[in-house]
């Protein structure tokens, strides 16, 4: 039996959407860590420029940084047309950017849905499959999309974004079977409460009550996700696809 080509960590072309700070920075170090070269979006650019600095410390040979706003999809369709410009290929894809919305049913106002809706969902699946045309002209590659515990257990509090990442969840599992005959792995990370920006945006009481429903008694790190990332993205897991991996410390939401 033929071996099916695995994708190489150094030199492999990675974009990570959301990279400007957070788990999408520690993604993006890790990344560059291991040699892959990086194209990262964000709406902040000046964020943008820091990373990319850190991850030409951290050893990668080639970042490119392109400012996006998700909220619209008109800008995804050329982030691709310029990876392929200037690289030619692309080996995988992060899904990370996204918006976190507190409001109980009753009180999410119709933009509010719109917005979260945008960039949590509809832009990662275009995303989605930009890369998978130009993965498959390889015949390999890794897609990872960020979701949620909140989309496999929800809470209290989030059901809009419970329900886009839960939407994403959906989309992992249909894209993998989809994509396997291409050799695409599409596979999804599920983390549970993370000490990043996103999450210090809750209020005092939330932080604290998502904290005392976690087993381990204390938030995730996201270079502890970064981890699971780079592996997913990796050749050690060539055989891993269409799986929701929970990262959690054993939270009870």
């Amino acid at each position: 039996m033929v071996p099916l080509p695995k994708m190489a960590t150094e030199g492999a072309v990675v974009v990570v959407t959301g990279a400007s700070r957070g788990i999408g920075r520690a993604i993006a170090l890790d990344c560059a860590a291991h040699g892959m070269h990086l194209v990262l979006t964000a709406r902040d650019a000046a964020g943008l420029d820091q990373v990319a600095d850190e991850c030409t410390r951290a050893g990668t040979a080639d970042v490119m940084c392109i400012a996006l706003d998700l909220s619209s999809s008109d800008g995804i369709a050329p982030l691709f047309q310029q990876v392929f410009a200037r690289h030619g290929r692309l080996d995988g894809l992060v899904n990370n950017a996204g918006v976190l919305h507190e409001g109980l049913l009753g009180m999410i106002r119709p933009e509010d849905i719109d917005r979260v809706m945008a960039v949590n969902v509809k832009a990662p699946l275009m995303a989605m499959q930009y890369a998978a045309r130009l993965m498959t002209r390889r015949g390999t590659g890794s897609i990872v999309n960020l979701t949620s515990i909140m989309g496999t257990r929800g809470a209290a509090g989030l059901s809009l974004y419970a329900a886009s990442k839960a939407a994403m969840i959906g989309t992992t599992l249909s894209a993998a079977k989809e994509l396997a005959p291409r050799g695409i792995r599409v596979n999804a990370i599920a983390p549970g409460f993370i000490d990043t920006d996103m999450t210090q945006g809750l209020t005092e009481a939330s932080q604290a009550a998502r904290v005392a429903s976690i087993g381990m008694a204390r938030a995730g790190t996201p270079s502890e996700v970064a981890r699971l990332a780079g592996f997913l993205l990796g050749p050690d897991s060539a055989y891993v696809t269409g799986q929701v991996i929970g990262i959690d410390g054993q939270m009870a939401v």
